[in-house]
């Protein structure tokens, strides 16, 4: 059994593995002043009822782009499941080349993502991943990591208007009926929806023009399925990219 460990700013995302097939996947909270007992109790409790906890978990391997998270995962494995954690990062082998000015600046989910989408598509390809951040990244034809951008997630996005306008309500992120509203709540649904749907087909056509080609569009992350069909350019939604990627990149090191 492999368990597989994507640590995000915002959420923490794990898949439980037997060969190929994924068994079960979570989504907690990232807390960084957690001990390393309150997070092994907890994912332990998530194994054991899952129905799979009669058999153990040898091996785990960890994204993180949280460093302090490293300090309460690596013991974690090793107290609760007996096993030293394959880290995503420097040195490891993930079978792509990475065309980056420094390699090591590159976030590992963005990497295992680019990993994976290559893997299951085997041709160019943007990956958008909706986390805390979105990211885009563009994996050439020959499956070479390029680059990228950052944008602020949508989350974060919204969060911030929320607190700076103080007489706009703090509202729920959905489709609203028309972009042209008639209340505020849904005025800001649409401009949170549509506008953020826009940022994501400018920057894609901006990479499309760049890369001189037309990639396939693959979308991960929290929102992802509720972004996707505003837009142009998304092709696939793939809400288990990571994990899969993860499973992956374990193969290529074992």
């Amino acid at each position: 059994m492999l368990l597989v460990v994507d640590v995000g700013n915002t959420n923490t995302v794990l898949g439980l593995y037997d060969g190929d097939k994924l068994l079960h996947d979570w989504r907690i909270r990232t807390v960084v002043n957690h001990t390393v007992d309150e997070y092994g109790i907890r994912i332990l409790n998530l194994y054991k009822t899952s129905g799979a906890g009669s058999r153990p978990v040898e091996s785990i391997i960890i994204s993180c782009v949280v460093p302090t998270m490293l300090n309460i995962l690596e013991p974690l494995c090793e107290k609760y499941f007996n096993v030293k954690p394959l880290i995503v990062g420097p040195g490891i082998k993930t079978g792509m080349p990475i065309f980056y000015d420094n390699p090591r600046e590159v976030g590992a989910d963005r990497i295992v993502n680019a990993v994976a989408a290559y893997e299951k598509y085997k041709r160019d390809l943007i990956i958008v991943d909706f986390g805390t951040a979105t990211t885009f990244d563009y994996v050439s034809p020959k499956g070479e990591y390029m680059g990228g951008c950052i944008a602020p997630g949508i989350i974060i996005s919204s969060e911030a208007l929320f607190e700076r306008a103080s007489k706009l309500p703090r509202v729920e992120f959905r489709r609203p009926k028309s972009i042209i509203a008639k209340d505020t709540v849904s005025s800001m649904q649409a401009g949170i929806m549509f506008g953020y749907a826009g940022l994501v087909d400018g920057i894609v056509d901006r990479m499309k023009a760049e890369a001189k080609s037309n990639p396939y569009v693959v979308a991960t992350g929290g929102v992802a399925s509720i972004i996707a069909p505003e837009t142009k350019n998304i092709d696939v939604v793939d809400e288990m990219l990571t994990l899969e990627g993860l499973r992956i990149i374990y193969l290529r090191n074992s």
